[in-house]
C-alpha cells in the first residue's frame, strides 16, 4: 500500500496534520493536499465529462488549527489542474454539499477540510459531487492518482463566498415556513447550543436568535481548533454532560450539541434527559411518522430491540436494522427509495441522520431544525417535546465489550468465531432475527429479557459485542450466556467480560 492510500478512512481522507502528540507523526501535509486537489479535478472532470477549465469547486473548513493551511494547499492543487476555486472559509460539511445545490453557488464539486470529532492534531478531507459524498472506491482512485502527481504552484484568482450565511438562511426559512407564525416564531422558547468550539456557532447567531429564541446559556460558540472545553462529539460523555448542565442551569426548553463539522447532532430535553443513540432516532422518526405512515426507518446494527418495538408497534413504521457506517445506511436508503420503498430516515446511533427530503444528506443542523420545529409545535399545543417518545421503553442496563483477536489472520479467525457462535445459539434454541452485520440474538423469556450482537470490526482485529438487558439483573445473565457462546477460543481475549 502506498503512503497516500494509508490516508484513506472509508469514504474520507484522514491523517495527522499537526505535531505535538507523542507517537503521531504528521502524514497529512499541505504538499499532499496540493496533489489531492489536483487529482480531484481530474477525477471530477472524467466523471462529469466537463473539461477542467469548465469546473468550479468550493472549498470549506472547520475550526481546526491546520484547516487554513490545508485548504490553501488544496485550492492551489485545484487551480494547478485548471479548475476555478471558491474559498468558502469557515463552513460545515453539509453546507459544502449544499453549495452544489444552491443556485447562487452551483459548484460542480466541493471539499470540506475536517476530521469530524477527532483530536486537534488530526485533519482530513471530505469530497462531494452532485450525487452526494464520494464513495470508498472514488477516494481510492483519487489517492492513487495523487500519488503520481507533482503539481507546480501556478498563479490563479481565488474567489470567496460567505456560504455559511446562505446555508443558515436556507435553514431559517425551513423553520419559518413550517411554523407559519410571523418573523419570530420561536419567541418564548429557550434553546441552548453547545458548539464545542467547532463550526456550529452560526446556529445561534444566524438562526435561533433572529427567529426570536432565547439562547442564554449557549456555550463554546467561538471556533477554536484546540477544542479547549471538550471534544465536539455528541457521543462523548463529557460533551453531553456539558450541554446537559447548560440546559438544567439555564432552565432551557431544549439543548442542542453538534460535532465539529456539524453533520451529527444530539439533544437534551428540559428535564436533563439525553436524546442520543436510540432516543434521537426515535425522536426524529416520531416527527416524520405522520408525514410518512408505514415507511421504513434504516438504522445501524447496534440499535436496541426497544427501538424496534417503538418504531413498529407505537409508530406503525418498519425498522430495517442494517449495518454500521453512515455511508452504508444512507446508500441503503437511496436504494430502497429508488425501488419505490419509502425510507424517509437513515440514521446511525452516532447521530448521523439523513432525510429523504434533504437530498439524503446527513446534516446535524437540518435534524436540529426538525427538533426546533417540533418543540415549537408541541409548546403551542401545551405539550413538551418528550411527549413524542414517551412510549419508548427506557434503557435499563447495557454494555459494550471489545474482544481483541490475537492473531495476524484475524478476519478468518473472527469469521470462524461468528459461525460457531451462530451454531451454538441455534442449538440452544435462541431467537436470532435477520442480521446484516454479525449475529444478533433476542431474549424474551421470564428468566432473561434483552439482546446481544456479536460482530467483526470493519478494520481492526476486534470483535465488538453489544449487550442490553431489559430489566435489572438481565445484563449479568446475558454476559454469562455470551461467555458460554464464545468459550474455547484461545486467540480471542474476552477478559473484558469479567
Amino acid at each position: 500500500m502506498s503512503d497516500m492510500l494509508k490516508l484513506q478512512n472509508g469514504s474520507d481522507i484522514r491523517g495527522v496534520a499537526v505535531d505535538g502528540v507523542e507517537g503521531e507523526n504528521v502524514n497529512l501535509t499541505p504538499d499532499i493536499c496540493r496533489k489531492v486537489g489536483c487529482a480531484y479535478v481530474s477525477w471530477l472532470s472524467k466523471k462529469t465529462e466537463i473539461p477542467a477549465e469548465g469546473l468550479t469547486i468550493g472549498v470549506g473548513r472547520d475550526s481546526r488549527i491546520s484547516g487554513q493551511a490545508l485548504a490553501n494547499a488544496l485550492m492551489d492543487g485545484i487551480i494547478s489542474a485548471g479548475a476555478s476555486v471558491v474559498d468558502c472559509g469557515m463552513a460545515t460539511t453539509p453546507a459544502m454539499f449544499m453549495s452544489i445545490i444552491f443556485e447562487d453557488t452551483d459548484f460542480d464539486g466541493s471539499a470540506m477540510i475536517t476530521a469530524s470529532h477527532l483530536p486537534y492534531n488530526r485533519n482530513g478531507i471530505k469530497f462531494f459531487d452532485r450525487d452526494g459524498g464520494l464513495e470508498h472506491d472514488d477516494i481510492t482512485d483519487i489517492l492513487n492518482l495523487a500519488s503520481l502527481l507533482n503539481p507546480a504552484k501556478v498563479p490563479g484568482a481565488v474567489k470567496t463566498h460567505d456560504l455559511l450565511s446562505v446555508y443558515a438562511e436556507y435553514l431559517k426559512n425551513k423553520i419559518q415556513s413550517a411554523l407559519n407564525a410571523g418573523d419570530k416564531p420561536l419567541s418564548g422558547l429557550h434553546i441552548v447550543v453547545d458548539s464545542g468550539n467547532g463550526a456550529s456557532g452560526f446556529f445561534v447567531d444566524k438562526i435561533l436568535k433572529p427567529l426570536g429564541a432565547d439562547t442564554t446559556g449557549s456555550q463554546f460558540l467561538e471556533p477554536d481548533g484546540m477544542f479547549p472545553n471538550h471534544i465536539p462529539n455528541p457521543e462523548n460523555k463529557q460533551a453531553m454532560e456539558a450541554i446537559r448542565s447548560a440546559v438544567l442551569n439555564n432552565k432551557a426548553d431544549l439543548g442542542l450539541i453538534f460535532d465539529t463539522d456539524v453533520d451529527r447532532m444530539s439533544a437534551v430535553l428540559s428535564d436533563g434527559s439525553e436524546i442520543n443513540r436510540d432516543s434521537i432516532i426515535a425522536m426524529i422518526s416520531a416527527i416524520l411518522a405522520p408525514e410518512y405512515p408505514g415507511s421504513t426507518i434504516i438504522t445501524d446494527s447496534v440499535t436496541s430491540d426497544r427501538l424496534t418495538y417503538f418504531l413498529e408497534k407505537e409508530l406503525g413504521l418498519k425498522h430495517l436494522c442494517y449495518m454500521r457506517g453512515y455511508k452504508n445506511v444512507i446508500n441503503k436508503q437511496k436504494e430502497l427509495n429508488a425501488q419505490g420503498i419509502c425510507a424517509p430516515l437513515a440514521m446511525e446511533t452516532s447521530g448521523h441522520g439523513a432525510l429523504k427530503d434533504n437530498y439524503f444528506l446527513d446534516d446535524g443542523a437540518f435534524l436540529a431544525v426538525k427538533l426546533v420545529i417540533a418543540l415549537a409545535q408541541a409548546s403551542k399545543n401545551g405539550k413538551k417535546l418528550d411527549s413524542l417518545i414517551e412510549k419508548l421503553p427506557p434503557l435499563v442496563e447495557e454494555g459494550e465489550y471489545r474482544f481483541k483477536i490475537n492473531t495476524e489472520d484475524f478476519k478468518a479467525y473472527g469469521t470462524k468465531v461468528l459461525e460457531d457462535f451462530k451454531k451454538r445459539a441455534e442449538a440452544k434454541g435462541y431467537k436470532m432475527p435477520a442480521s446484516y452485520e454479525g449475529i444478533r440474538i433476542s431474549f424474551d423469556s421470564e428468566d432473561v429479557k434483552g439482546w446481544m450482537l456479536l460482530r467483526m470490526s470493519l478494520h481492526d482485529p476486534v470483535m465488538p459485542m453489544n449487550i442490553e438487558g431489559a430489566r435489572k439483573g438481565d445484563l449479568q445473565k446475558l454476559v454469562a450466556i455470551a461467555k458460554e457462546l464464545t468459550d474455547g477460543y484461545d486467540k480471542l481475549d474476552r477478559s473484558c467480560l469479567n
